[in-house]
């Protein structure tokens, strides 16, 4: 902008020099056809140029302002999300590590509880095993119960003598 007033600025001096020697309107198209390479632009719609340079700066500094406002609020929207991610990262992880541990532990207790629902089934067949011997020689014994009543009787009696025999009692 400040080449283009400096410019249009020499450019209309030299123009009004020129109409103050009192050159006609005819002369001076004549000298402008003559002096092509030293055209000092049109300076009529200098003012327009600089009229919308002006617009398109002003259009370039809102687009700049607008642009960096929205940038500052993605840039802040961005730093929000990134934080709540990392904070849904961090707590996600302290869970997976926390449900980790308890599986973990689960399965010593899976295997703990196995381990003592084999015994306790050894102990309970060993136990099954010496019940079903005591049945056996308990309950079914093939005698009638007057057989085992005298049986028990006699018994009765032999240890009744062999109590005497110690005590030094004579068996009369």
């Amino acid at each position: 902008m400040k080449v283009l007033k400096d410019f249009y600025s020499s450019a209309a001096d030299l123009a009004l020099m020129q109409g103050k020697g009192g050159l006609g309107v005819g002369l001076k198209e004549q000298m402008r056809e003559v002096a092509l390479p030293t055209y000092r632009g049109n300076q009529d719609s200098s003012t327009g140029i600089f009229g919308m340079l002006e617009v398109v700066l002003s259009d370039f500094a809102r687009l700049e302002t607008e642009t960096s406002t929205a940038e500052a609020m993605q840039q802040s929207a961005y730093d929000k999300m990134m934080d709540e991610t990392n904070e849904d990262v961090a707590v996600k992880d302290t869970e997976m590590n926390h449900k980790t541990n308890q599986k973990d532990q689960a399965n010593e207790n899976i295997n703990s509880f196995k381990k003592n629902l084999e015994m306790t089934q050894n102990e309970l067949d060993k136990a099954m095993d010496y019940y079903a011997k005591l049945k056996a020689e308990c309950v079914d014994t093939g005698l009638s119960y007057e057989e085992r009543k005298r049986m028990r009787e006699e018994e009765i009696v032999s240890l009744q003598e062999a109590l005497q025999m110690l005590n030094g009692e004579d068996l009369a």
